[in-house]
């Protein structure tokens, strides 16, 4: 059904949508502001030079290593989209022999859009970090300020290109498809990307990492960035993948997929045209209050990197609230209660980001308890840890229950379907400072690498303090990311399984059949559905893991072999080869991606191909809920581990060297794959999962068995 069917079929009347072709003007005018502003920040980061050779020449060994990867990862997810492509043509949203070969053509436009999109922001983005890392280590010889605003502006650049990305891309597939089940094609295409993206990428970094920590720190005792060691630049390519590509893949695809389950619900609204405006003016604004944000953020000559980023953030907050409150009262048909559901989803954000800080920062007490627990030795160390993580899950969990419950309730009385429209705009709300976010996490990766080319480029002590300095406030900013993204995902999710109803419901009124009111988990088939999704996101996260296991290994005997084998390594006085280690970890990480993913896919479609949409119904209810606290036990244990180690590497329970600086190693040897691989990857897992059963609901109304 076309746009305008749906508006005038919904509002009787389409007075109110002669100012929706505006917003997708001012969509794409914002979204064109925002590449600007990204271009002039490149420029301006671009503009400072290198002066020192070694760091220039490892800058771009990282760069080549990183370009590589990119390269051989993209070739092969171009493999799986093209197999992808020709599956949607052929089926969804329904098969083509029943005649609507062009919604076909269309959906498979939005999916190949939508991984295109999200590979380009993921592309430029790590171009733009390798060119600030170098620029970061050697402005950190003149202190904090112009060392930090290079390092974030750089992250910056990912950030507004993500959001831009996904603010045009969403307005451009909408305006010319005018069907919201569209979107969801273009949203599959950036959640399957970024689902690979950020397995593959975390795959190498921790591959890297975990080698390089195990026999540099606790076998030889050298420092995190001795160049001897073989796996240094492979640690360093690593989280330009991971954390750049990677959680900027993760990102864009969760802000599309909170759009479109947003505008999917919308459509079914009496007021439809109303709600469908107030989702593009609200993320419109969002992006506004990133850029104001961006252009504020800057640190004193003897600041505190931690609080620049978070005051940053809160600046960003504050902008959206005053902004989206004006249009709300100025503009005609937008409901207060629907302000409200977005304004808590994104309070709910930011005090979801307050508790991960707590749990993770190197000043706060929890990290202190566990460096602490490390000097009796590595057993200590992983309890700890492992306790605290599932603690710190808990304020996230119930930051997500109360923040939908409220979206619920408030705008419940508007009329039927707005309540889980108002849960949709809660995650709108929450994810409306993603450009901000992902600046601050794009940050955390340049300023770890410039803390390894400062070391590696000899530029001294003091030079080296102040770069761990920033990368001690990119360590806590990165962790506070993953703990938002992951709950943004839970959001998001819960407003996908009011899509897939919608959806569903379509296909059995098609059909003939009852349709869906809810979910019944005394229903055999919803409970069989709840099991089944519970059980995804460990097998996934085991998946992820094991591949990090079986590759670091590989390394590990790699980096033995260097130092047996070439003469004066040990020593300083021959090189190592780096670039068998990159290759190490890039083969491993692209072997070890596909299966993965394809698993959490697979299963969503077996279980509705047994059961069908009811059992489906339930298998996201397990998914989400399952996957939501695995997710944050992972992410924030690993980062609580990270900083426990940098805690006792600045001095403390015995500083370098100590038996707790060894078992704050092996810590931290466990949680990088926790935090940097499978934790954060599970939110893409169940956003794309939720988005494969949408999409193929139709499919499982005709054929399920039962």
């Amino acid at each position: 059904m076309s746009f305008w069917r749906v508006l005038k079929s919904n509002c009787g009347t389409v007075s109110m949508s002669v100012s929706l072709p505006v917003f997708y003007s001012l969509s794409f005018l914002t979204a064109v502001i925002a590449f600007l502003f990204a271009l002039y920040l490149y420029l301006w980061v671009k503009r400072e030079r290198v002066e020192n050779r070694r760091i220039e020449d490892v800058s771009r060994l990282i760069a080549e290593g990183a370009r590589t990867f990119m390269r051989r990862e993209y070739r092969i997810l171009a493999i799986f989209a093209s197999v992808v492509a020709v599956i949607i043509f052929l089926l969804l949203p329904s098969p083509i022999w029943n005649g609507n070969i062009l919604d076909n053509i269309l959906m498979v436009i939005a999916y190949i859009a939508g991984t295109v999109l999200s590979a380009i922001a993921g592309k430029i983005g790590i171009m733009v970090a390798t060119l600030s890392n170098g620029r970061t280590a050697e402005k950190a010889q003149h202190g904090l300020k112009d060392a930090f605003l290079i390092g974030f502006r750089g992250g910056a650049v990912m950030g507004l290109l993500v959001v831009g990305c996904s603010l045009f891309g969403v307005a451009a597939v909408l305006m010319v498809a005018g069907d919201p089940t569209i979107l969801l094609g273009f949203s599959f295409g950036a959640s399957s990307l970024a689902l690979f993206a950020k397995a593959g990428g975390g795959i190498f970094t921790k591959t890297a990492d975990v080698a390089a920590d195990l026999t540099g720190k606790v076998e030889l005792g050298i420092a995190e960035d001795d160049p001897r060691n073989p796996a240094v630049i492979a640690d360093n390519v690593g989280d330009n993948v991971g954390d750049v590509a990677g959680m900027g893949a993760d990102l864009f695809d969760s802000n599309v997929a909170a759009m479109a389950s947003s505008l999917v619900i919308a459509f079914s609204l009496s007021d439809a045209a109303s709600a469908i405006e107030m989702v593009f003016c609200y993320s419109i604004l969002g992006l506004i209050a990133s850029m104001i944000g961006i252009a504020t953020a800057k640190v004193g000559k003897d600041g505190n990197p931690t609080r620049a980023l978070n005051s940053s953030t809160y600046v960003t907050t504050a902008v959206y609230l005053v902004l989206t409150a004006a249009a709300t009262a100025l503009l005609e048909g937008f409901s207060w209660r629907i302000w409200i559901a977005a304004a808590t989803g994104l309070l709910v954000g930011v005090v979801i980001g307050i508790t991960t800080d707590y749990f993770t920062d190197d000043t706060k007490p929890i990290v202190k308890r566990v460096a602490k627990a490390s000097a009796t030795g590595p057993a200590f160390t992983i309890l700890s840890g492992i306790s605290y993580g599932f603690i710190s899950a808990i304020p996230a969990m119930a930051g997500i229950a109360i923040s939908a419950l409220v979206a619920y309730l408030v705008c419940d009385p508007i009329g039927p379907g707005y309540a889980i429209f108002g849960i949709a705009m809660s995650a709108v709300g929450m994810l409306s400072i993603v450009g901000m976010i992902i600046s601050n996490d794009a940050y955390g990766p340049i300023v770890d690498n410039a803390r390894g080319l400062a070391e590696m480029g000899g530029l001294g002590e003091e030079t080296i303090r102040v770069a761990d300095e920033l990368d001690s406030a990119g360590n806590t900013v990165k962790a506070v990311t993953k703990g938002f993204s992951i709950s943004a995902a839970g959001l998001t999710v819960i407003s996908l399984l009011g899509a897939f109803m919608s959806e569903a419901n379509a296909a059995l009124e098609a059909a003939g059949l009852p349709l869906i009111a809810g979910f019944d988990i005394m229903d055999p088939k919803v409970f069989f559905g709840i099991l089944t999704g519970a059980s995804v996101p460990a097998l996934f996260s085991a998946m992820l893991i094991l591949g990090v296991d079986r590759n670091a290994e590989r390394m590990v005997s790699e980096i033995h072999r260097q130092f047996n084998s070439i003469i004066g390594l040990k020593e300083g006085n021959a090189e190592p080869d780096y670039g068998t280690c990159i290759d190490i970890a890039t083969t491993g990480a692209l072997k070890e991606l596909i299966p993965a993913g394809l698993a959490a896919i697979g299963a969503t479609i077996i279980v509705g191909f047994i059961a069908g949409p009811s059992a489906i119904g339930g298998f996201l209810l397990g998914n989400i809920v399952s996957g939501l606290l695995i997710a944050l036990l992972m992410s924030n244990a690993g980062g609580l581990w990270d900083n426990s180690k940098k805690y006792v590497e600045a001095g403390n329970e015995g500083g370098k060297g100590s038996d707790a600086h060894k078992s704050a190693v092996i810590g931290d040897t466990v949680g990088d794959p926790f935090k940097d691989t499978a934790g954060p990857s599970i939110n893409t897992q169940i956003t794309v999962v939720s988005l494969t059963a949408s999409l193929c609901s139709a499919l499982f109304v005709a054929f399920s068995i039962f």
